[in-house]
This record gives structure tokens, C-alpha cells and sequence, in this order.
């Protein structure tokens, strides 16, 4: 599966809401409270568990699963395809490395 054929997948259990901005913070609010779930579970996993077994990393999955949900369809509120977004990253990841640039901050590197 592409990400497009995802993004198309995943658009057709949004909800239709059309209210521009707010569908905006919508989305982008999704995003955090799905990886904050991600990040909740991976505290219990450290607090409560010495190994990451199968069920933690399932568990993980389904949540990283919800993130993806919600890139897809904000990248769609955004008008952008999300194949061209993964593509994007992984271009700008690939010359941050050829510039021996990974490391550091700020996003013109």
C-alpha cells in the first residue's frame, strides 16, 4: 500500500465537518493527544515492564497506527499528497546525511 492509497482509505472514515480552521486545530490536536498516548504507554512499559514484549509492541503499533490516521488527513486538509510528504522527508533526511548534517537543530540544516 502507498501512502496515497492509505490517505484515500483513511479519508473515507472522516468525519465531514468542513469548518475550515477548526478542522485545521482539529486534526493537528489529533496528532498530539495520539502520540501523548503513545508516549503514555511507553512510561507504563518503563515503569511496569522490563522488556518491550509482544503485547506492549502491539499496543504501540495501534497507537502509531492513530498518528498515521491523522497525518493522512491533515496532510488532505492541507491539499498535499501524502506520498509526496513521506518522499519530501526522506530527501531532506537523506541531505542532512550526505552534509553530515542528522545531528543539531532547527529545520533549515
Amino acid at each position: 500500500m502507498t501512502f496515497d492509497e492509505y490517505q484515500k482509505q483513511a479519508l473515507t472514515t472522516r468525519l465531514q465537518r468542513d469548518q475550515g480552521e477548526l478542522d485545521l486545530a482539529h486534526w493537528a490536536l489529533g496528532i498530539v493527544g495520539e502520540g501523548g498516548e503513545i508516549a503514555e504507554k511507553v512510561k507504563k512499559i518503563i515503569r511496569d515492564r522490563t522488556e518491550l514484549d509482544d503485547d506492549a509492541k502491539r499496543l504501540l503499533s495501534k497507537e502509531i497506527g492513530d498518528v498515521l490516521w491523522y497525518l493522512a488527513v491533515l496532510a488532505d486538509h492541507l491539499g498535499v499528497s501524502f506520498d509526496e510528504v513521506a518522499q519530501a522527508n526522506i530527501d531532506k533526511l537523506k541531505s542532512r546525511q550526505q552534509r553530515d548534517k542528522l545531528g543539531g537543530s532547527g529545520d533549515e540544516r
